[in-house]
């Protein structure tokens, strides 16, 4: 039986009258990669800061290796990987010298070598003074420190946030390599497409509340359906906005593009009373349905 890494109950965060997360239920399996999705705000750190014990929740539970959060924190912690979303450094220190103290600090042993081909392969010069570094340069040092003890557990907030597109590419390497050891990766993010590329399931959260996780897979082929249709006539302009749940996306005369949420029989009779002369199925992807899910003009609220 697979082991659960991550698992809260009705996990609940206040901040004062403000909600940060309500009820949030959530279950990680080991060897998994799973993507916590939503605009900023929404309540992805928050959740994070709650499993790392970083803050206390104000109602529910957080279990990682089956242990409490809160209770057993410190046993946890020396099994898990963290790059926060706001990384603070050293200015005076080395990146060598930070990455070196941290090893030494969480008793970790770290194996030299594969330390050396993260330096390698993010493009990090180690032996420069933290202040010197661009923002790129200082993300690679917090991944480097996530990843250099090879944790049981890596948890990521928005890990490629900087880098270039080259870089970025490489740490979606690295997240897959850690899948192929047999352990695990929970990291949010905003970037779609790399979520879509790496994770087995995604959650979805919304002003604080999780409100969908489900397989990448299961997840774009549930919500809706993208029809292009060839006809042999140009239809009327309501022949398909009439039917309940479509949505007309483009006209080119006799080729109509369709985003199809339900009624598909009734698609089908208005395209053949027009000569239907070929039909495709188009691929739809995960940002077009987290779309669906906050609307093209939602930020997601204030949260956290």
């Amino acid at each position: 039986m697979t082991q659960t890494v991550i698992e809260t109950n009705d996990l609940t965060v206040y901040y004062g009258k403000h909600r940060g997360i309500q009820n949030v239920n959530l279950s990680v399996k080991q060897g998994e990669i799973f993507g916590f999705l939503g605009p900023n705000g929404a309540g992805k750190s928050t959740t994070q800061k709650v499993l790392l014990d970083v803050i206390r929740p104000s109602g529910g539970s957080a279990k990682i290796f089956g242990k409490d959060c809160q209770k057993e924190g410190t046993e946890i912690r020396q099994r898990i990987g963290y790059l926060p979303g706001e990384l603070s450094l050293y200015p005076s220190m080395t990146a060598e010298g930070f990455l070196n103290l941290l090893a030494s600090i969480n008793g970790s042993t770290v194996d030299r070598k594969y330390q050396t081909s993260l330096y390698d392969r993010l493009q990090l010069d180690p032996n420069r003074k933290m202040s010197q570094y661009s923002r790129g340069n200082k993300q690679k040092v917090g991944l480097v420190a996530a990843f250099m003890g090879k944790p049981d557990l890596l948890i990521l907030d928005e890990p490629t946030g900087g880098l270039d597109p080259l870089v970025q590419q490489t740490v979606m390497e690295m997240v897959k390599e850690v899948k192929e050891d047999g352990r695990s990766v929970f990291f949010s993010s905003h970037i779609l497409p790399e979520v879509e590329a790496v994770c087995d399931r995604v959650g979805i959260i919304r002003e604080g509340e999780l409100i969908q996780t489900s397989p990448v897979q299961a997840l774009t082929q549930q919500a809706f359906k993208r029809l292009r249709l060839e006809l042999r006539k140009e239809p009327p302009v309501d022949c398909f906005t009439s039917i309940e749940g479509v949505t007309e996306t483009n006209r080119d005369g006799v080729t109509i593009d369709l985003e199809v949420s339900g009624n598909i029989e009734q698609v089908m009779q208005a395209a053949l009373s027009c000569g239907l002369v070929d039909l495709d199925v188009l691929p739809v992807t995960l940002e077009e349905i987290f779309l669906t899910f906050y609307g093209r003009s939602n930020n997601g609220g204030q949260h956290v």
